[in-house]
């Protein structure tokens, strides 16, 4: 088997038009696809579905499930998304901060989702880790 790059996440969402204002009208994910509980955005080579569930605020409440969703920014860009951020009224819960070789900040999205922008790649973290 041989993986060749990040696909796709899917993240369950409670309410389809709250989470397509910030995916797509603050984050900028290009929209795709919109059904009447799922949409498909892309950002970059990455591809994002949101669909609406109505349990989904169960997740939060102990169920295991994902830590976290990392998208990789080029660090020219990371200060303008740091800022938009901001001026979006976007909980920020870690950073802006450096981690290893690149810079990071961690935010949530309307379900309380933590996400991640980092601008270094695998190989650049690897080499610091030895």
């Amino acid at each position: 088997m041989k993986v060749t790059g990040f696909s796709h996440i899917t993240i369950n969402v409670r309410n389809l038009q709250t989470s397509l204002d910030f995916y797509h009208g603050i984050l900028g994910m290009t929209l795709r696809h919109r059904g009447r509980t799922d949409a498909y955005l892309e950002w970059g080579s990455a591809w994002v579905c949101l669909v609406e569930r109505m349990d989904a605020g169960e997740h939060a409440d102990g169920f295991a499930g994902m830590d976290h969703v990392a998208f990789y920014i080029a660090e020219n860009d990371f200060n303008d998304a740091v800022g938009i951020l901001k001026q979006s009224n976007v909980h920020i819960v870690r950073g802006p901060i450096q981690r290893g070789v690149g810079w990071s900040v961690n935010f949530l999205d309307p379900d309380g989702i933590q996400l991640e922008l980092h601008t270094s790649t695998l190989d650049e973290r690897m080499k610091i880790w030895r």
